[in-house]
C-alpha cells in the first residue's frame, strides 16, 4: 500500500478524492464503466490490500441472484415493441381530436399522451424522441407558440421518469431495500399530481394568452358515435396494458418480474394489431434491448466495484462525521442531498447517479430517520427536473435533435421553464406532506 507515503491532506481524505475524480471524468466524457472499474483499481492499489477484491465476486454474484433486475430487459423489451407498434401517433391523433374545441387542448393531449407512454414504456428518452417526432410538427402547424409547443414536449416525455413502471424505480427498490411495488405505488400520486398541474398551467396560459395555443383547425366538426367508437378502440389497449402490469403488482397478483413479461407479450400483441410486428422490428426491439441491458449491468458492476472501494476506505463514514460536525438537523441534510443530486443530473446518466451516488447517501438520509420508500420518490422527482433543466437537461438535448429546424435551442429553453417550476413545487409538495407518498401503500397493507 501506498497510503503511509501520501501527505496528509491526501491521505486522509482519500474517499473524497476518489470520488472527485470519478465525477470530473464521467464529465469530461470518459466511458462509465472503465473509469468505475479504473478508479476502484487505483485507489485500492493506493489505499488497500488488492485482496480486499475477494470479496467483489460476492457482491456481484449476489446482484445475479436478485430476480427483481429481470424486469429491468422486460420493461425495456414492453417500451421499446410499443414505440415501434405507432402507439402514440394513434394516441396523440385521437386525443387532439377530443380536446380540439379546448385553447390548448392540443398540448392538454400531449401531456395525456405522455402520461400514457410513461405508464406504459418508463423509458424517458424514447417518449422525448417519440413525442418530439410526433406532436410538435403537429402543434406549430395549428399556430402554438414555439416555446409553449416544446416545453409540453420535454416536459410531458419525462413523466415516465416517476410514472410506473419506471425503469429508475425497479433499480432503486433494490438499492434502496423497498418493495419495486411499493414505489410503483408510492409514484402514482405524485405522477397524477404532476400530470394535473402541468395540464392546469397550459388551461391558464391558453385563456390569459390565446394566441400561444388556438383550437385545432376544423374544431367546428362535430363528435359522432364513429369518432367515439375510434377513441374507445385507442385508449382501451393502452389502458388495459397498464391495469395488467401495474394492477397485477399492486394487488400483489404478479412480482415487478412476472408483470413485466406480462407487459412484454401485450406490447407485442398490441404491435401486431397494429399491423406493425415484423421481423425487422423484432430484429431492432431485440438488439436494442440487449444492449441497454447490458450498459446497465455493467454500469452496475463497475459501481459495485467503485462502491467496496470507497467503504473499504472508510468514505461513508467521513461523510457521516462531516454532516455531524456541521450539526445538521435531519431536514438540511435532506436538502443538500437534494441539491447535489440536481446538479448530478446535469451531468450524468440517471443510471449513473442511481448506482454510483445512492448506495452512499441513501444511508445516511436513513439515519436521520427518514423513509426510504418517500426519499425514493424524492429523488426520482428530482431527478425528472434535473432532466429537463436548462442549459444540460438530457431531454432537452433529446428534443433538440428531433425538431423542426426553425426550433431554436432557446425555444426549447423558454418553453420549459415554467414547467421546471412546477416541478420544483411539486417536489416540495411531496417534501412538506411524505403522505402523497406513503398512503397508497399503507393503504394497500391496510395500515
Amino acid at each position: 500500500m501506498f497510503i503511509d507515503s501520501l501527505p496528509p491532506i491526501l491521505a486522509d481524505y482519500l474517499p473524497g478524492w476518489m470520488f472527485l475524480l470519478l465525477t470530473l471524468l464521467l464529465m469530461l466524457g470518459f466511458p462509465v464503466t472503465y473509469t468505475l472499474l479504473g478508479t476502484a483499481l487505483g485507489f485500492a492499489v493506493i489505499a488497500l490490500d488488492l485482496a480486499f477484491f475477494d470479496l467483489l465476486p460476492l457482491r456481484l454474484w449476489g446482484m445475479m441472484q436478485n430476480s427483481t433486475f429481470i424486469a429491468v430487459p422486460l420493461f425495456v423489451f414492453m417500451g421499446l415493441m410499443l414505440e415501434k407498434s405507432g402507439l402514440a401517433e394513434s394516441l396523440l391523433k385521437t386525443m387532439g381530436l377530443l380536446f380540439k374545441r379546448v385553447h390548448g387542448g392540443l398540448a392538454v393531449s400531449v401531456v395525456m399522451v405522455g402520461a400514457l407512454m410513461g405508464a406504459s414504456t418508463g423509458i424517458v428518452g424514447a417518449t422525448v424522441v417519440t413525442m418530439g417526432l410526433l406532436s410538435v410538427p403537429v402543434m406549430l402547424d395549428n399556430g402554438y407558440a414555439k416555446s409553449l409547443a416544446t416545453g409540453t414536449v420535454a416536459a410531458s416525455g419525462t413523466l415516465g421518469q416517476i410514472i410506473p413502471p419506471s425503469i429508475i424505480l425497479v433499480l432503486l427498490g433494490d438499492i434502496l431495500g423497498v418493495s419495486v411495488g411499493d414505489l410503483f405505488l408510492g409514484a402514482v400520486i405524485p405522477g397524477l399530481m404532476l400530470v394535473g398541474l402541468y395540464i392546469v398551467y397550459i388551461l391558464s396560459i391558453s385563456r390569459l394568452k390565446p394566441e400561444l395555443a388556438p383550437a385545432i383547425k376544423d374544431s367546428d366538426k362535430p363528435f359522432d358515435s364513429e369518432f367515439y367508437i375510434q377513441v374507445i378502440k385507442i385508449l382501451l389497449p393502452t389502458l388495459g396494458l397498464m391495469v395488467a402490469v401495474l394492477g397485477s403488482i399492486f394487488f400483489g397478483i404478479a412480482t415487478p418480474t412476472e408483470s413485466g413479461a406480462m407487459g412484454a407479450v401485450g406490447a407485442t400483441i398490441l404491435a401486431a394489431s397494429h399491423g406493425r410486428l415484423n421481423l425487422s422490428v423484432i430484429r431492432y426491439v431485440s438488439q436494442t434491448t440487449t444492449k441497454l441491458t447490458s450498459m446497465v449491468f455493467i454500469i452496475l458492476v463497475g459501481a459495485n466495484a467503485f462502491g467496496l472501494v470507497f467503504r473499504g476506505m472508510g468514505g461513508d463514514m467521513i461523510i457521516r462525521e462531516f454532516l455531524e460536525n456541521m450539526d445538521f438537523v435531519g431536514w438540511q441534510v435532506l436538502f443538500i442531498v437534494m441539491v447535489l443530486v440536481f446538479i448530478l443530473g446535469f451531468f450524468l446518466d440517471f443510471i449513473e447517479i442511481c448506482f454510483i451516488h445512492i448506495p452512499i447517501l441513501a444511508p445516511i438520509i436513513a439515519d436521520y430517520g427518514y423513509n426510504p420508500l418517500w426519499f425514493g420518490i424524492l429523488f426520482a422527482i428530482n431527478l425528472q427536473t434535473s432532466f429537463m433543466t436548462p442549459p444540460f437537461g438530457f431531454s432537452l438535448f433529446f428534443l433538440k435533435g428531433v425538431c423542426p429546424p426553425e426550433i431554436r435551442t432557446m425555444d426549447i429553453y423558454r418553453g420549459v421553464l415554467p414547467f421546471v417550476a412546477i416541478q420544483i413545487f411539486a417536489l416540495f409538495l411531496v417534501a412538506l406532506w411524505p403522505e402523497t407518498v406513503t398512503w397508497l401503500p399503507n393503504l394497500a397493507y391496510g395500515e
